[in-house]
């Protein structure tokens, strides 16, 4: 058993959209991030995609529907085989729980690549 410190991890780097693993739960990948700008809309086929605003202000569009905005300690869930993309106007902090090995775009080839801090 070992605590993690979000805002420590968090402090670590500086880059968007590139997911940092701080822990691992029952086969999943817990991670922190930075948003800011626009990600591009894309699925993922197998898995729900989980999203929880620890600072900041995110905004998950659906493709052809609503979009969600979301402020800190709000969470949303996307459900698997929706198209969206999280977008920030100003830097977010964001975590997000991902089964391990599964593709942020779920797509392999446009992936980031999820390093452990």
């Amino acid at each position: 058993m070992q605590k993690v410190n979000l805002e420590q991890k968090l402090s670590l780097f500086s880059s968007h959209w590139d997911p940092q693993v701080v822990a691992d739960y029952n086969g999943n990948d817990i991670m922190v991030v930075k948003f800011q700008g626009a990600f591009p809309f894309h699925k993922h086929d197998d898995s729900d995609d989980f999203f929880l605003v620890l600072e900041g202000e995110v905004m998950l569009d659906r493709e052809g529907g609503e979009s969600v905005t979301m402020g800190p300690g709000e969470l949303c869930v996307v459900p698997k085989g929706v198209v969206h993309r999280p977008r920030a106007d100003k830097v977010a902090k964001v975590l997000l729980i991902e089964p391990q090995g599964l593709p942020n775009t779920g797509d392999a080839e446009t992936a980031a690549a999820k390093p452990r801090i």
